[in-house]
C-alpha cells in the first residue's frame, strides 16, 4: 500500500533531496568533494546524504552509448507536428517496422490508425496527453489517456502542469501525474512524463523528476520539442541521477544525428525520442 503523503511533507522531501542532488553534481562539475570515484568502499559515504533526504533507489553509473550500432530499438519514431496527414502517419508506420524502432510517437487522434498498421510488428504505439502545454486539467487529462489506450496506445508521454510547479504546488503536480499513471497502469500501458527542462531551472528539474517518481511514472522526458528549447545532455544526466536505474530518461527534442543519439545514451538516457529517427539509424549501420 502507497503511503499518502500530505503536502507540507512532500515539500520537505523535494526540497531536500533537490538540495543534496545539486550539490553533488555542483562538486564533480567543480572536482571538489572528496576527489574519489564511486566505489565500493565510499559508497555508504556518498549516498546516505541521498537517503536521509528520501531517496530510495540512487543510479551508480550513468548510460553506456551503443558500440554497434544497435540504436533503433530504443528510439520513439515521432510525428508530432499538427499538420501531420494519413499516409504520413503510414509512412511513419511503415519505417518503423523496417528499422525496428521501439515506437511511434504520434497525437491522439493518430493511435487506432498506428494500431492497425503495426499491429503484426513488435512497434509499439505511443501518445501524447496534455500536449503541448501541460496546462489541461488533471480530469482531461485521464480521459484522454484512457481513449487513447483503448484505441490501441500501449505508450503514453504527458505533459506535466509546468505552471504548478513553478508555483511549488507539489501536491498538485503529483496528483496530476499519479491520476493519469493509475489510468494508464489501469490499461496495461506505461507512463512517460515531459517535464519540459527548458522552461525549468535546475531545482525544478529535480524536483519534476522527484514528483514523476513519487506518482509512480514509468520514465521522465525532458521536453515536448515545441518548448524553447530541446534535451541537453547535461539535463539527461540531472534526470538519471535523480530517478536512478529504476526509470526510464527519455531524451526528446533536437536529436537530428548518431552522434546526438550517442551523448544522450550516454549520459544516462533509456529512450530517445526522435523526428530523425530513419538518418540516426542509417548513421549508426554506415
Amino acid at each position: 500500500m502507497s503511503m499518502k503523503l500530505d503536502e507540507a511533507t512532500l515539500e520537505r522531501i523535494i526540497e531536500q533531496v533537490t538540495h543534496q542532488v545539486l550539490l553533488l553534481v555542483q562538486r564533480e562539475q567543480e572536482g571538489g568533494g572528496t576527489g574519489q570515484t564511486l566505489s565500493a568502499g565510499n559508497y555508504s559515504d556518498r549516498v546516505q546524504p541521498f537517503v536521509h533526504a528520501g531517496a530510495d533507489r540512487l543510479a551508480s553509473t550513468l548510460g553506456i552509448a551503443p558500440t554497434d550500432g544497435r540504436v533503433s530499438h530504443m528510439i520513439d519514431h515521432t510525428l508530432l507536428k499538427p499538420d501531420a496527414t494519413k499516409d504520413q502517419v503510414a509512412q511513419l508506420c511503415y519505417e518503423a517496422k523496417k528499422h525496428s524502432f521501439a515506437s511511434v510517437c504520434v497525437n491522439p487522434s493518430y493511435v487506432k490508425l498506428c494500431a492497425d498498421l503495426l499491429k503484426d510488428s513488435d512497434v509499439l504505439v505511443c501518445t501524447v496527453i496534455g500536449f503541448p502545454l501541460g496546462a489541461t486539467s488533471t480530469e482531461s487529462k485521464a480521459f484522454e489517456a484512457q481513449k487513447a489506450i483503448r484505441d490501441g496506445a500501449t505508450e503514453v508521454d504527458m505533459v506535466i502542469n509546468v505552471g504548478a510547479l513553478k508555483s511549488r504546488d507539489y501536491e498538485r503536480v503529483e496528483r496530476d501525474i499519479a491520476a493519469v499513471a493509475r489510468a494508464v497502469h489501469a490499461g496495461g500501458a506505461i507512463l512517460k512524463v515531459i517535464i519540459e527542462a527548458a522552461l525549468l531551472t535546475d531545482e525544478e528539474k529535480v524536483a519534476a523528476c522527484q514528483l514523476a517518481k513519487v506518482a509512480r511514472a514509468n520514465f521522465v522526458k525532458t521536453s515536448t520539442g515545441f518548448g524553447p528549447g530541446g534535451a541537453t545532455a547535461e539535463d539527461v544526466a540531472l534526470m538519471r541521477r535523480v530517478v536512478g536505474p529504476g526509470m526510464g530518461v527519455k531524451a526528446s527534442g533536437g536529436i537530428r544525428s548518431y552522434e546526438d543519439a550517442k551523448k544522450m545514451i550516454a549520459a544516462g538516457a533509456s529512450r530517445i525520442g526522435a523526428s530523425a529517427s530513419v538518418r540516426i539509424a542509417q548513421e549508426a549501420d554506415s
